[in-house]
């Protein structure tokens, strides 16, 4: 039974005066289970609607439609259900390594398969039955990001901390068999699943492919709040070395066989070994995004597409007066505009090194071009995570304490441009509840949060208007 919250205006069940407070009862007569259950029910062009209102009556709705056509209800839960959460306890989990006395919401674990189709999160499979893997193939939930760490099944047993870790692995072969296009993801512990278990777990997992798409392999993130957990070592350069080398071998060996070059090392493993990330083709259309698997590439080609293009825009208008007078003309900041603009880009380790070369290299071939009189002073500032430890390199998991400690003494300027992915969503304060005016007020410069994409960061040294829409990553 599934609660009516609104109906669409123009929707179907607005027609029908199907009003909020009433309840869903069933579908073509069978229960409503999830969202799933739901889109999947209403597909067709026929649908009979089991309505009960407010006062207890119930209705039944035959209904004719288009093709895919909404019906107009709106649930409670966007899930139409509650979420499922974890019933593992891994090694490795960041949750378990975050400090007391944080928001409640923060310390929830997810491990929902319908939230991977909808929303890209990895789920374990851990806590799926058979009916639950017979519904991803039917409703063709496609695709699912699997977290899976090794193929060893007593090994996966151990660093889940779940005695059925094992056994799941074959719904994967069953995911295989139902042409369900998966993504996977393997946490690497130093000493426990690299070396040998590595590639046994790589050479596995290639026998799913190309319907096993991709594989990450991340580090490990290890927090200063590790006590009385199970005892982990950071991965070092030597080790970073190694799993490149290991994963640049077999690139090579499934884009011959395959096409795709299926498994990515995580940009922090080239951080770590002092490497520069691969070339764009390499990374098969970005699939690993949210593992943080070419970021920086991507932030790098971005960037020099949205400067490149202001570049020809400048010496067409050079070329051709009249373009001076068309829309194109927006594309050219005017010269000398940011001339008095002081700034400052706060962001992580990881990030830092990239946005400062990207910055230096894109004022100074715009002053060349003629197109800026003079430039704005841009100063990049790495962050260091004091709060959850330097082993922490990424932006997202900046902390606002962080910022105003590391930043207090500083001649900022006129403006703190702060990657987006430090809030989440819609969100006006950090991981540690210290908000946005908090920091501004702190430090005496006003807060622009600048989106992941490489065209916003040249939008904001540049001072001009953003979209605050942008992909949030890693």
């Amino acid at each position: 039974m599934q609660i009516i919250t609104r109906i669409l205006p123009g929707s179907i069940a607005e027609e029908l005066n199907i009003i909020p407070g009433s309840k869903l009862l069933r579908i073509n007569d069978q229960e409503v289970e999830d969202v799933f259950d739901y889109q999947f029910l209403t597909a067709d062009e026929y649908v009979e609607l089991a309505i009960e209102n407010p006062s207890g009556e119930v209705d039944i709705y035959p209904i004719e439609k288009d093709d895919e056509e909404e019906m107009g209800l709106v649930f409670e839960s966007s899930l139409m259900d509650d979420y499922h959460s974890c019933c593992n306890h891994c090694i490795f989990c960041f949750i378990d390594q975050m400090p007391k006395g944080m928001r409640e919401t923060l310390y929830f674990k997810d491990d929902d398969s319908r939230l991977s189709f909808l929303q890209g999160n990895y789920v374990t499979l851990t806590n799926l039955k058979q009916t639950d893997i017979d519904r991803i193939i039917r409703y063709r939930m496609s695709p699912i990001n699997i977290s899976v760490h090794t193929t060893n099944p007593s090994l996966r047993c151990k660093m889940l901390h779940n005695r059925r870790a094992g056994e799941v692995l074959s719904f994967l072969d069953q995911l295989q068999e139902g042409q369900i296009r998966m993504n996977g993801q393997i946490v690497l512990c130093k000493g426990i699943n690299d070396g040998e278990e590595l590639k046994r777990t790589i050479r596995d997992l290639s026998r799913y492919a190309p319907m096993m798409e991709s594989v990450s392999v991340v580090p490990v993130g290890l927090t200063r709040y590790r006590e009385g957990l199970y005892p982990l070592e950071p991965i070092g350069r030597e080790d970073a070395e190694q799993v490149i080398d290991l994963v640049e071998t077999v690139q090579r060996q499934m884009f011959r066989e395959q096409g795709i070059h299926f498994i990515h090392a995580s940009d922090e493993f080239y951080l770590l070994a002092g490497r520069d990330v691969p070339e764009e083709d390499r990374y098969d259309g970005y699939l690993q995004l949210e593992n943080g698997v070419g970021m920086l590439r991507l932030l790098r080609e971005e960037f020099e597409e949205a400067l490149t293009e202001r570049l020809q825009a400048a010496k067409d208008c050079a070329d051709r007066p009249d373009l001076a007078r068309t829309p194109e003309k927006t594309l050219v900041p005017a010269a000398g505009h940011p001339a008095s603009r002081t700034i400052t880009i706060a962001t992580g380790k990881l990030a830092c090194g990239t946005v400062r070369h990207l910055v230096e290299d894109g004022i100074r071939r715009l002053q060349e071009a003629g197109i800026l009189a003079a430039a704005p002073h841009v100063e990049c500032v790495m962050i260091e995570n004091h709060f959850f430890g330097e082993r922490i390199t990424v932006s997202g998991l900046i902390c606002g304490c962080d910022l105003i400690e590391q930043l207090k003494n500083r001649k900022l300027g006129e403006e703190l441009l702060l990657p987006m992915n430090m809030m989440r969503s819609g969100e006006t304060y950090f991981l540690d509840d210290i908000t946005i005016s908090q920091v501004e007020q702190e430090l005496g410069a006003r807060v622009v949060l600048v989106p992941s994409d490489g065209a916003s960061l040249l939008k904001a040294i540049l001072g001009e208007e953003i979209q605050t829409g942008g992909r949030q990553i890693y």
